[in-house]
């Protein structure tokens, strides 16, 4: 059985948001008996199936305010419980998008939020990229970013941002 609200949510995600975008912001077709059983016979359990539909329901009630000028932005520190979750090459990585554009301060705690609610001790970069990637697809505005993430998920040789 697996047992990871991030499996859940990739399942999901590679299932049914990519194509029905609207999906993803109904709560109510995402909890019906039909969606549920299905995960279920996949292989989810009901506690993470419910757990990935409550981490959805976080993401969605989060919407960021308009960005700071560059010149204005914050450093980030990451802290306590980041970094322990976060290892070195992800935390690089989410500078990495904000410095250049892909992210702004807002979405990267976003990301960082989501991170954090996930029921894993430890984050490789495939797995924050996977985060990233549904935070932007849940940002109206965020096409761009969501294409270029989308293909430093899913192509070998990813492509670097000038």
């Amino acid at each position: 059985m697996k047992e990871s609200i991030l499996d859940v949510l990739l399942y999901l995600f590679e299932h049914y948001f990519i194509e029905d975008a609207a999906l993803s912001r109904d709560r109510e077709a995402l909890n019906s008996s039909v969606l549920f059983k299905e995960l279920g016979r996949a292989g989810f359990s009901p506690a993470e199936i419910n757990k990935a539909f409550d981490w959805l329901d976080a993401l969605a009630e989060q919407r960021p305010c308009a960005p700071l000028p560059r010149a204005d932005r914050p450093v980030r520190i990451f802290h306590g419980p980041e970094l322990d979750k976060l290892d070195v090459a992800c935390r690089g990585f989410l500078l990495f998008l904000e410095h250049n554009g892909v992210l702004d301060p807002d979405q990267r705690e976003l990301v960082l939020d989501r991170a954090m609610a996930l029921d894993q001790d430890e984050l490789d970069l495939d797995d924050l990229k996977w985060v990233v990637l549904m935070v932007l697809f849940n940002q109206p505005g965020s096409e761009a970013a969501y294409a270029w993430m989308e293909t430093q998920v899913y192509e070998d040789d990813p492509e670097l941002v000038h």
